[in-house]
Order: C-alpha cells, then structure tokens, then sequence
C-alpha cells in the first residue's frame, strides 16, 4: 500500500525519482513496469503498477462502449495510458503530453493512494486540498459504506 504525501522533482528530461521507501514494493510486486495516465476529474495523473493497471483496465473494457460516459472514460483512462519503467535510479520518465494535459512543472507532490500514486503539480495540490479541508470538514455526503470509518 502506497500513503504519504512526497516532494518529488522533475529533472530537465521529465524524470522523477520515486522516494526510496516504496522502490522495493514497486520492483517486487512489478518489475518496476508502470502505467502513467492522466485523471478524468482532477488536473494530476494516476501512476499504477503495471499489474494493478492491467486488473483496472480489464474492469474498464467490460463497461458498455455504447453508453457515452463509459466511452468516454475509456478514452481518458485508456487514450492517455502510457506504460512507464523505473530505472536503475529508482526514477520513471512521465511523458511530456501527459506533463503538459496537467500542467506539471519542476516541483511535483507524489500523494500515495492505496494501490496507485497521484502526481500533482506541487502549487496546485497546495490550493486543492486545502479547498477539500474548506469544504468538507463534515463529510456529511459521504456514502454510506465510509460512514463507519469514523471514530
């Protein structure tokens, strides 16, 4: 499981290095094989291990092609997926078209999600999640399943 937030840099070639703490869970479970692709609700990417992206996209292809808002998730997800490979530095090459959609710069957040990464643009991940804490300091709108997650 990935969690934890990471300031992470993007060299002049577009590379970042992944913190040290999750390169051995990434090379154990993948090979160091990644999939980077471009998030359909917020301006980050998703960064998955291969085998985790491959168990999703298997999940994406069995939505219904003729209904437009899974059509257009797959193109999203799909269109924008990139395969990735962490080198011998522990640093993986984001492509630049998928740099330039989300507009990241020299200064990346690498927010662990579970079973993926999310890569933000460090100014906007700032002024996003402290528009979350704003907004949702309640959680009054969460779905019934998470409500017992709280204590």
């Amino acid at each position: 499981m990935f969690r934890g937030l990471s300031k992470v840099t993007l060299d002049a070639k577009g590379r970042m290095a992944i913190p040290s703490r999750y390169r051995e869970r990434i090379l154990s479970r993948s090979d160091g094989l990644l999939v980077i692709t471009a998030d359909v609700r917020d301006a980050c990417l998703m960064l998955y291990l291969l085998p985790d992206w491959e168990e999703f996209e298997r999940k994406l292809s069995r939505s219904p092609t003729l209904h437009p808002a899974a059509r257009r998730l797959q193109r999203l997800m799909q269109g924008y997926a990139a395969d990735a490979e962490m080198d011998n530095h522990g640093r993986v090459l984001v492509p630049s078209v998928l740099r330039e959609v989300v507009g990241l710069e020299k200064q990346c957040m690498l927010v662990g999600q579970g079973t993926r990464f999310e890569i933000w643009d460090e100014e906007r991940w700032v002024e996003a999640s402290a528009k979350w804490r704003a907004e949702n300091d309640d959680f009054s709108d969460l779905p019934p399943e998470l409500e017992s997650l709280f204590f």
